[in-house]
């Protein structure tokens, strides 16, 4: 929980490494692989997550989660990427289905619209998922396929302990 009653702690299945594989649905780039990792920051305040894909079409990026005050049990991701793109995404998670949805223009223009919709299956060590883009925010067509695999065990909850990160 932090500090101002907005529950985080709703976040929790997702802390740990993860290997990513996104399948595009031309296939020209393969399957393209990289690593994830989601961590507790400033006291479970915020939950950060870093990635590195295996393949230079792919950008390194960093996500910091957070709550969202005018949207109570929802949460934004404020989005960084290697190739100087910052976005800002609405997200949504029930311990099960996980969405990120960007609509309208944030931090960069809005050339198109795009969604993430994800499902933990497995015993929460899986995330199967799907990106989506839309020029009208009516029409949506496939962009990839992206699928987590927790590739530690998640880390044993310390009650009182205060993340220095």
């Amino acid at each position: 929980m932090s500090g101002d009653g907005l529950d985080v702690q709703v976040l929790e299945p997702f802390v740990g490494h993860w290997s990513i594989e996104a399948e595009f649905p031309s296939g020209g780039l393969g399957a393209v692989r990289g690593t994830t990792s989601f961590e507790w920051l400033l006291g479970h305040r915020f939950l950060v997550q870093r990635a590195a894909a295996d393949h230079s079409a792919a950008p390194d990026s960093h996500m910091i989660i957070t709550p969202d005050a005018a949207r109570p049990g929802e949460f934004r991701q404020h989005y960084f990427d290697s190739r100087g793109v910052v976005r800002l995404y609405a997200m949504t998670f029930d311990g099960s289905a996980w969405t990120l949805t960007r609509l309208e223009p944030d931090f960069s223009p809005l050339d198109f619209r795009q969604r993430f919709t994800g499902t933990f299956t497995d015993g929460a060590d899986t995330i199967a998922g799907r990106w989506e883009t839309s020029d009208d925010g009516v029409e949506w067509r496939p962009d990839f396929r992206l699928t987590y695999r927790r590739t530690s065990d998640r880390p044993a909850s310390r009650p009182g302990r205060r993340d220095r990160a």
